[in-house]
């Protein structure tokens, strides 16, 4: 079986195309098993294209940096709430306190 070489201009075309397209499907999948054959190649070669177009705009070291960064502004608003619900038990407390001192009616 002789394998088919594609220009990186097709590729280019085809991924540009699935990604314009994949608003009017469903899902990827469905998107990409849509497009391929118009292209001449499998789902699974397109997806692969795909797949690797995502890599190389969105590299692993961005995607691990806004996890970071969001993991920071997690644990930054985790421990103000902390210190909103700290503020709150000592103002039940207070309140609860002063109840008990009011005479009765």
């Amino acid at each position: 079986m002789k394998r088919q070489a594609y220009t990186p201009e097709i590729k280019e075309r085809a991924v540009r195309m699935l990604i314009e397209a994949s608003g009017d499907y469903p899902s990827t999948w469905s998107a990409i098993q849509a497009i391929a054959p118009k292209i001449g190649c499998t789902p699974e070669t397109l997806r692969s294209w795909h797949k690797k177009h995502i890599d190389q705009t969105i590299p692993a070291s961005v995607q691990a940096q806004s996890q970071e960064q969001r993991i920071k502004e997690l644990e930054r608003e985790n421990k103000e709430l902390k210190q909103a619900n700290e503020i709150i038990r000592k103002a039940a407390a207070f309140f609860a306190q002063a109840e008990t001192g009011r005479p009765p009616r």
